[in-house]
Order: C-alpha cells, then sequence, then structure tokens
C-alpha cells in the first residue's frame, strides 16, 4: 500500500454493475483535477478469446480462476505503482471501434479478442484505477489485495446478478439463455473460491437488492430498475476513512443506518452516494499523497 503513489481497486463479477462506479469515480476525477492510471480486468486474462474458446471446450477454464489470468502480472502492477508510480498495462480490445483506436495508435494490426502490446503507464499520474474481476483476489501464491489502498465491491445479490448478466450477454453479445446459463454453471467453483471472497477484504462494499420477486432469474423478463431496488452498503471499518453517517443520512434522502457500518439507500440514489462517500476518501488520499 501506498500514500503516495495509490491503489484504488473496484471488483466485481460479470454482470455485478462495475461500470457505475467507474462512472461515479470518473465523475469525481474529472471534477477534481486528478490523472488517473485506468487498468481494466479483461488485460489481465491469460488468453485471448480464440485461446479461450479452446481452453473451455478442453479444460472447462473460467474467467474467474487463476488458470485463465495472469494474478502474479496484476500483483506485480500494484506493487510496482504503489513503489514507483508506473508499471506496465495493455488493453484487451472488445470491439472494432476499440481495435481501430488502439491500432491507429499504437501502429498495430490487432482485431477484437485480441490484447494490445504490454506498454509504460505514463509517468505523472495521481492514482491507480483498477476495475474488473480480481482487484482483491488471493490464491496461495498472489495477494493482489495487500497492494490496494482502496477497495471497492460491488456485489448484488446473486439471483440480481444473474439477471444482469443474462440480459446484458443476450442484448450485447447475442448469447442464448442456454449458452448464459452453461457459463454460470461452468464459473461457479471459480466464483466461490476467486470471487466472492474478495468481499470481506474490501473496505466498502455495494450490495443492490432488488424489492421485486428474482426468485427465478433464468425467467426474469426485465431487470428491476433502480427505484425497484436498495443498495446496502458496508464499511469494513468506517473509523479507517472517517465515515460522518449522520452526514450520509441527512445528504441522501430515504436513507437508514441498518447496522452500525451500513447504510441502506434507494436504488435509485446508488451513483450519487457513491459520489458523496467516495469523494472526501479519495481527496484525503490527494492531500497525503502531496505530503509525502
Amino acid at each position: 500500500m501506498s500514500k503516495k503513489h495509490p491503489v484504488v481497486a473496484v471488483t466485481g463479477s460479470s454482470g455485478a454493475g462495475t461500470t457505475t462506479v467507474k462512472r461515479a469515480f470518473e465523475h469525481i476525477f474529472t471534477r477534481e483535477g486528478i490523472k488517473a492510471a485506468v487498468i481494466e480486468g479483461d488485460s489481465f486474462h491469460r488468453y485471448d478469446r480464440a485461446e479461450m474458446k479452446v481452453k473451455m471446450a478442453e479444460e472447462g477454464l473460467s474467467h474467474f480462476g487463476p488458470q485463465a489470468n495472469l494474478f502474479d502480472k496484476l500483483e506485480e502492477l500494484f506493487k510496482t505503482y504503489g513503489e514507483t508510480g508506473t508499471g506496465e498495462k495493455r488493453y484487451y480490445l472488445h470491439s472494432e471501434e476499440e481495435a481501430a483506436e488502439h491500432n491507429a495508435r499504437l501502429g498495430t494490426d490487432k482485431k477484437p479478442g485480441e490484447f494490445t502490446p504490454w506498454e509504460p503507464i505514463p509517468e505523472g499520474t495521481d492514482l491507480l484505477f483498477y476495475e474488473g474481476l480480481h482487484g482483491l483476489v488471493k490464491t496461495d501464491d498472489v495477494d493482489v489485495s495487500q497492494h490496494v489502498d482502496l477497495g471497492i465491491g460491488v456485489v448484488p445479490v446473486v439471483n440480481l446478478e444473474w439477471i444482469q448478466k443474462i440480459h446484458r450477454d443476450n442484448a450485447e453479445r447475442g448469447y442464448s439463455a442456454e449458452a448464459i446459463v452453461d457459463t454460470i454453471l461452468r464459473r461457479m467453483p471459480d466464483y466461490i473460491n476467486y470471487i466472492t471472497p474478495q468481499f470481506s477484504r474490501t473496505d466498502i462494499n455495494f450490495q443492490r437488492v432488488a424489492t421485486v420477486d428474482t426468485s427465478n432469474p433464468f425467467i426474469a423478463r426485465d431487470i428491476p430498475t433502480p427505484d425497484e431496488s436498495f443498495v446496502v452498503i458496508r464499511f469494513a471499518d468506517p473509523r479507517k476513512f472517517d465515515i460522518d453517517f449522520p452526514y450520509l443520512i441527512n445528504m441522501i434522502p430515504n436513507s437508514f443506518m441498518s447496522r452500525r457500518n451500513t447504510i441502506v439507500v434507494p436504488g435509485g440514489k446508488m451513483g450519487y452516494a457513491m459520489e458523496i462517500i467516495l469523494a472526501p476518501i479519495i481527496d484525503r488520499m490527494m492531500e497525503a499523497a502531496k505530503s509525502e
């Protein structure tokens, strides 16, 4: 962990909604003039899209487990950035648009589903911001979490998470319901062993809980809306970041405390709550970095 070069990690499984947190951080970074080195978790997969299809068919690998990821490289990056403010990153190309953008920048000829070459993080960034599956992962050989200064978990209740994944993969990727369910089942052992334990190492968890029936996620016709849910926000140690619960309850309408370290907010206020909570924490991190 580093005061001078902080590492912020947002972690959550596929379909969890980490993009909402990323957007909240982007607003904070823009407003405060913070230059972040943004790291995408997909870039630390071990195999490109074509190779992974073969591995899934032959060995039953999932993107959640260590065999399909470069956990050692991720730990090395977090450690190196904390010590020096730089390190190596690359990009996983999700689409034709991303491929065109990075090919133009790097003079390469990469296709969607492939990785760009490793390249140094430019000097002069204020913090490292990671968003992906494994920001606080720990195994017998690797401990990424020990290098994280602020760990955020995005953890919908599991049925809601599955509903979000099913609808996203169908709408954005054209996967059939059967293929999506097969993916969920194949990933379950790695989900239990490598994804879920991370949420006991986070500083703050945001867990969306639907207020409508999600008991059979595989037949749900739509994703529950933000207004059909609450967000349970748990702080591992409120004293670590000097969390002012009376202030939060006053600022976020219809919020309430359910435990001494937990506040519950309406689902429609999730993004707002994130900014209210996270902005002061980031401000203090930046002040501490300047004083080093």
